[in-house]
Parts: structure tokens; sequence; C-alpha cells
């Protein structure tokens, strides 16, 4: 033990010099003699009185007897690795208990003091699942297909609707044959019905001894393109089964009349000028238009 933890009353000097009891100074006083301040130097040229600032008092810590007899057969223990400070034990404290961990660092089963755990938040222990994992499922892969039909769609719609808006703006012309055209000289033709005419301009040529006339090629039932049958020497529907001799006179069938011929006439060169927008006919029980000028040309 040090001896300002038990510190020993002075004692008075042999040669009668006073004590703090008696109102003397003593050596430490002396020692500890300040200067005095500027402000106490002007107090007494003015012939203020200026109280003595106290001094401040060394505390000392009186330690009981009961205390220092108790301390007195303690030993302190080495530091072990990790740990700060050493642990004062009582020698009379056995050897299993002074046993400290082998890692180096202090026992973590020892409770903290009040002043160590003051004010540290204690650690919520974690609690266990209340059940079993369920690892949920991944997302479903992106359909790209049906993404890109959507887009296409989509696309092709807009570009329809372009389109229109640029039709809007273009004029609306027929793209049917002209009615009026040339088909040759009459020298050209054979007797007889020729049909290479009949698929570009829908007419047959019909040449006999006598005249040259052109048949426009419609049924007078409802409206079809009738086709020639050479073996019988006829003109047959293939709708309803009307039926037409060379000369396109109706003989059998639905048909009400015979079929119309085209206007025809000679041009400066002599070739064979046909205009299929002005026909002629020859209505059921009216007047035969087949004999009139541009109804057929004469060979």
């Amino acid at each position: 033990m040090d001896h300002e933890d038990n510190p020993t009353p002075p004692a008075e000097s042999a040669s009668g010099t006073p004590t703090e009891e008696q109102g003397g100074k003593t050596g430490n006083d002396k020692a500890d003699g300040e200067k005095p301040s500027v402000g106490q130097l002007l107090a007494a040229a003015r012939g203020d009185t200026a109280p003595r600032e106290p001094r401040p008092t060394k505390e000392r810590t009186v330690v009981p007897p009961a205390a220092r007899l108790a301390s007195a057969g303690t030993v302190a223990d080495a530091t072990p690795t990790g740990d700060v400070t050493a642990r004062e034990v009582p020698a009379a404290t056995p050897a299993t208990t002074r046993a400290v961990p082998a890692s180096g660092a202090s026992k973590t089963a020892s409770t903290p003091t009040q002043a160590v755990s003051k004010g540290v938040t204690k650690a919520v222990a974690a609690k266990p699942p209340a059940g079993p994992l369920v690892q949920s499922a991944p997302d479903p892969p992106v359909n790209k297909l049906r993404r890109r039909i959507v887009w296409a769609s989509v696309f092709s719609f807009l570009a329809i609707d372009f389109l229109m808006f640029l039709r809007f703006f273009l004029p609306r012309t027929l793209t049917e044959p002209p009615s009026t055209f040339r088909i040759g000289f009459p020298g050209d033709y054979a007797l007889g019905v020729d049909t290479k005419f009949q698929q570009q301009h829908r007419i047959w040529v019909v040449k006999n001894t006598e005249r040259l006339f052109v048949i426009f090629a419609k049924c007078t039932h409802l409206g079809c393109t009738p086709d020639w049958k050479a073996s019988e020497n006829k003109f047959k529907c293939p709708c309803h089964g009307s039926g037409y001799d060379s000369e396109g006179i109706n003989f059998e069938g639905p048909a009400p009349r015979p079929m119309d011929r085209a206007d025809v006439h000679l041009d400066a060169e002599g070739q064979i000028v046909v205009n299929t927008g002005h026909l002629y006919d020859w209505p059921k029980g009216g007047t035969n238009r087949f004999n009139d000028d541009g109804a057929f040309i004469r060979v």
C-alpha cells in the first residue's frame, strides 16, 4: 500500500514550531505560497482591503482500517491476452475459480456490472422461423413470339391506314379496255367464226359469203359468256344451257332473244373498226336492227 492511501498525521516539531491548529503557517503553506495578483496590488495601493481567495485544498481519500486489512491479502492476476486491465483476486480464492479462458478473452458468462451495462441496449435474439422456408417459383419467361405478333399487327394496321390515306389523293380511273379498237382487214378472216378476240375484247368475228359482222359475247339471259362449239356449229352458254346458232340467233334454253351485235365500219386505211359502246339488238317481238347500216360490212 502507498503512503498516500494511509496518511500519517504530522507531529509537532521539537523546536516548538506552531502547527496548523495553533494558527501558524506550515511548511506546505510556505511551499505553496503564491505571488499577489495585479488586482490585489492595485487594491492595496488604493487602500482597499481585498479578501484573499481561498486556495483549493487537495482532496485525500480516507481508507478505513477494515478495507486496509481486506486488501492486504489480495494478489493481482496476470492480464490475459485480449484483456485491457488485470483483475485482483483474493488470495484465498481457489485455483479453479481463477482459471482464464484459453482464447485470452474474458469469460462471456460473467455478469456485467451496472456501470458497464448502463445505457447499452440489449441485443434482441433472432427468432427462429415460424415454419419451413418456401422458395418462390421464378418468373415465367417472356413470350417473345406473342409480343412480335402484336407489334406486327399494330404496324400492319398503321401501314394500311397510311396507304388508304394516299389512295384518297389518287384519281379513280377504270382499267377496262377501250370500247373502240381495230381488228385488222376484212381479208384477214376466213368464212365462219373467229374467236381470237374473245378473251381481250369479248367479241366474235363472223364472216359469211355476203357480210362480216361482230357479235358481242354476252348471253341475253343473265349475262354469262357463251362458248363456241365448232363440232356442233353453235354457241352454248355454260350457265343455264342457252343455245345460239352461228349468227347468234337463240334457238334453245332460257335466252329470250338473240345476242347483240357491235357497230363496225372501215377506216381510211381499210381496217375494221369495232365500237362495243354502240350495239344493235333484236328485241323479242320487236324490230330487227341487224340489217341497219353499221351492223355489218359487205364483203
